[in-house]
């Protein structure tokens, strides 16, 4: 059986931006640096960082290729100049890439928070901010994101 596929917009992206941004209104805490997740989380990266003028890096993160190892060498001397850094990626589908993320660094003089576009219920990893909410479990359709459907005539693969 062919898996659902849900569009979502760029409309719902900056819907989503503007719910994370009053969450973050929310507490006492404001980001200094806003790491993305690369790729998912380099559009929504770069908007939230243009939208609360704070200064954006992207990270290299992908484990559905087991051929790419993690390279978390921006963030770890990101650690050293800034102490308030918002982690940012698309969705929170099964917590993996986060919770790699959180387990990888040490914490002890820096405020780290996580934040997705879409968070999954039944992610095994909690985000502190999000911009929607879903459930997987009880709706698997698969997400397709705006900069997800872009296929240049050029490319041949």
């Amino acid at each position: 059986m062919k898996e659902k596929k849900i569009n979502f917009t760029i409309e719902e992206m900056e819907l989503a931006l503007d719910e994370i941004i009053n969450q973050i209104s929310q507490t006492e805490w404001f980001p200094d640096l806003i790491i993305s997740i690369n790729r998912g989380g380099c559009v929504p990266g770069v908007y939230l960082s243009h939208a609360i003028n704070v200064p954006h890096k992207v990270i290299n993160v992908q484990l559905r290729d087991e051929k790419n190892k993690p390279n978390l060498a921006i963030l770890e001397n990101s650690l050293i100049s800034y102490s308030n850094i918002l982690i940012i990626d698309d969705i929170n589908d099964t917590g993996a890439t986060f919770k790699l993320i959180d387990h990888a660094i040490d914490k002890k003089e820096i405020n780290i928070y996580f934040a997705s576009l879409i968070e999954n219920n039944s992610s095994a990893f909690k985000v502190d901010f999000r911009g929607k909410i879903i459930d997987k479990s009880l709706n698997p359709s698969w997400i397709v994101f705006p900069w997800e459907k872009y296929q240049s005539e050029y490319y041949q693969g």
